[in-house]
């Protein structure tokens, strides 16, 4: 099996390019809780997707601890360092199609974990 970390993809993906797929997404904010440089996605105060210091992928929050497994041993992506297990880190050089879909996933759990009301004040996703 290929490692993840290995370019399988002729296009790559950059940090600008994540930040602006999340920066997208209604309702989102980006900050830099753990300093040194990480991009933090949040909706509603909450993370779905955060860019690390050295840049090497995104974390993207998974349903659960089976499916971050499963997406782990396809190899789509490794598991996320400093997160629960059921967030899974996807590396830079992934499908972009793949990345963008994992992105929305995320922002998806996140949104649906937040209160009604603070869903409400939300834009729909289109």
């Amino acid at each position: 099996m290929t490692s993840p970390t290995l370019s399988r993809h002729s296009a790559r993906m950059s940090r600008e390019t994540v930040n602006q797929i999340c920066a997208s997404l209604p309702g989102t904010e980006c900050s830099d809780p753990f300093g040194g440089g990480h991009d933090a996605w949040k909706v509603g105060g909450k993370m779905f997707a955060c860019i690390g210091s050295a840049g090497t992928g995104v974390s993207v929050k998974t349903p659960d601890t089976d499916t971050a497994q499963m997406l782990i041993d396809a190899g789509i992506g490794i598991k996320a360092p400093y997160f629960h297990r059921s967030w899974i880190h996807l590396p830079l050089d992934s499908d972009p199609a793949e990345l963008t879909h994992r992105i929305a996933i995320s922002y998806d759990i996140i949104r649906s974990s937040l209160t009604k009301k603070l869903q409400a004040t939300l834009a729909p996703r289109t």
